[in-house]
C-alpha cells in the first residue's frame, strides 16, 4: 500500500493536541499510554503488515498478521457507514493491546478524528465531563455507564453478547447503540445490529445483523458463517459461529459451534440459553456442559456470586421455577446451579469459560 496512508490526517487530534509529524505523535503517546505508543510505533514502521493478538475468548490467544492496507479499508468503511467525517469527537476506553482499541486509533488517524483516551476500566465515563460523537465499549462498560451514556451520541458494543437486561436498560437512552459482529481476523466488525429504537415508536429489538458494504456471507455444512471480504482479508474467513441467514446481507447469530452441548442426544446452544436466562439473572453467569454418566454431558449454570465457592443447588422445584420464569424448554433448563465467588477472565475482561469450569472442578 502507499505509505502516505499511514501519515497523520491533518485534522487528527489526540487528547486535544495536533501533531506536526509521526515522531511528534510518538513522543506524546509515550507519555499517555505505553500500549498506545507500542501500537503507533508498529503502525508507522515502513512495513505492509503488523502483528495483532487475538483476544483468547474462544481459544488460546494467538498472533496473526494483518495488512495495514486492510486496516485502513476497515476504518474507511466504518466512517462511511456511520457518517463520521473529519473532526468527529471520539472517546477511546478500550485497550490498545487488542484489535478493537487499535482500530479506534486507526480510524482517528485515517479519518482525522479528535480522539481522547481514558483508562480502559469497567466504568470509563465516571470521571468524563465531555460529550462525544462516537465510542466503543464492551457490555460490562455499557452496563456500568447507563447514567452517563447520554454523553456519547453513537456507541458500538463488541467483545461479548448483549444480554436482554442490558438491551432493556439502553432502550430509551438518547445514544444510538449498535452491537457489532467481527473478530481480529476480519479487522474488527463486519456487521452491525441496532440495539435501541428510540427514534421509532415500536421499540422492537431486531435479532439480526446487517453486513457492511463489500462483504458477502454464506454458511458451511455445519451452519457456520463464512465471510468473503476481499478488501479486508486475502482469504474467506471460516468461523465457528452458528447462524441463520435471513437474507444475502443479514444473519442471526445463534452461538458457537465449538460450545454446543450434547446432552442425551439433544444439541443445546449455550448462548441461546443464556440469552433467555438473562431475563432473571443480574449477576455474571454462563452455562456449560459437565461430564455425566447417563447424559454424556449435563447442562449446568454457573453464577458469579459471593457465596461459598463450589456450592451447588440441585433441586427439582428450583429448576422448575427457573423454567417457568423464562422461556426455557425442558431440555434447556440447567440440571444444577453452581456459585463461584469470581470467574476467571481473559486479558480483555471476557469470561474465560474453560478455565472457570476447570476452577469449579478443582473445588
Amino acid at each position: 500500500m502507499c505509505m502516505t496512508h499511514l501519515s497523520i490526517h491533518k485534522d487528527f487530534m489526540l487528547n486535544g493536541r495536533q501533531f506536526a509529524s509521526n515522531n511528534d505523535l510518538l513522543a506524546s503517546a509515550r507519555n499517555i499510554d505505553l500500549k498506545l505508543f507500542s501500537f503507533l510505533s508498529d503502525w508507522f514502521e515502513d512495513t505492509s503488515h503488523m502483528t495483532v493478538q487475538t483476544s483468547g475468548s474462544t481459544g488460546t490467544p494467538k498472533d496473526i498478521q494483518l495488512k495495514k492496507e486492510y486496516m485502513v479499508n476497515s476504518a474507511l468503511a466504518t466512517g462511511a457507514y456511520f457518517g463520521l467525517s473529519a473532526k468527529t469527537t471520539v472517546l477511546l476506553c478500550l485497550s490498545a493491546d487488542y484489535i478493537a482499541g487499535k482500530m479506534m486509533v486507526v480510524r482517528a488517524l485515517v479519518l482525522g478524528w479528535h480522539l481522547d483516551i481514558v483508562e480502559p476500566v469497567s466504568h470509563p465515563l465516571k470521571a468524563v465531563q465531555k460529550s462525544y460523537d462516537f465510542s466503543a465499549m464492551v457490555p460490562l462498560q455499557v452496563h456500568n455507564s447507563i447514567d452517563e451514556l447520554h454523553q456519547i451520541k453513537t456507541l458500538i458494543i463488541g467483545g461479548g453478547v448483549v444480554s436482554k437486561e442490558l438491551e432493556h436498560k439502553i432502550a430509551d437512552v438518547s445514544t444510538e447503540v449498535y452491537a457489532t459482529y467481527g473478530m481480529t481476523e476480519t479487522v474488527t466488525h463486519i456487521a452491525i445490529k441496532k440495539l435501541n429504537q428510540h427514534l421509532k415508536s415500536d421499540k422492537s429489538f431486531p435479532s439480526h445483523y446487517t453486513i457492511l458494504p463489500g462483504i458477502k456471507i454464506h454458511k458451511d455444512a455445519r451452519d457456520c458463517l463464512i465471510i468473503d471480504a476481499p478488501r479486508i482479508s486475502d482469504e474467506k474467513v471460516v468461523t465457528n459461529d452458528v447462524v441463520n441467514l435471513v437474507s444475502e446481507t443479514e444473519f442471526e447469530w445463534l452461538g458457537r459451534y465449538d460450545s454446543i452441548i450434547n446432552s442425551g442426544g439433544i444439541k443445546l446452544i449455550p448462548e441461546q440459553i443464556e440469552h433467555k436466562l438473562s431475563e432473571i439473572i443480574e449477576e455474571r453467569f454462563f452455562v456449560a456442559g459437565l461430564a455425566d454418566a447417563v447424559l454424556g454431558e449435563k447442562l449446568v449454570l454457573l453464577i458469579e456470586q459471593n457465596i461459598t465457592s463450589g456450592d451447588a443447588i440441585e433441586n427439582h422445584n428450583c429448576m422448575e421455577k427457573i423454567r417457568k420464569l423464562t422461556s426455557l424448554s425442558k431440555f434447556e433448563t440447567p440440571k444444577q446451579v453452581y456459585f463461584l465467588d469470581q470467574f476467571i477472565e481473559t486479558e480483555t475482561k471476557k469470561i474465560n469459560r474453560l478455565k472457570t469450569v476447570e476452577k469449579l472442578l478443582t473445588l
